[in-house]
């Protein structure tokens, strides 16, 4: 009984290590279209920022992007430059 109970969670985990992977690869790909300037909904170039915070220096900045046309919404976590960094 033992085995199969660890069969199963060992299944089970490694099902959400799958998912979670798949879900920060399709995160990753919407960023990058959207850095590019097109929504990844409607694939136009109608993405602008409407929301940008940062609680410190060191901090990711949290993002947030929407599509004019089809008012898709999503956020992101990008890392900051930090304080001292030179900006061009």
């Amino acid at each position: 009984m033992n085995l199969y109970l660890l069969f199963f969670l060992l299944i089970i985990i490694i099902g959400l290590v799958v998912s979670y992977i798949y879900f920060m690869k399709e995160k990753k790909a919407m960023l990058l279209a959207i850095e590019r300037g097109i929504c990844p909904k409607c694939h136009k170039p109608t993405i602008e920022i409407i929301d940008q915070r940062s609680t410190g220096c060191s901090s990711p900045r949290m993002v947030t992007f929407e599509c004019r046309e089809c008012k898709y919404i999503d956020t992101f976590h990008i890392d900051s430059r930090g304080c001292g960094a030179k900006r061009n």
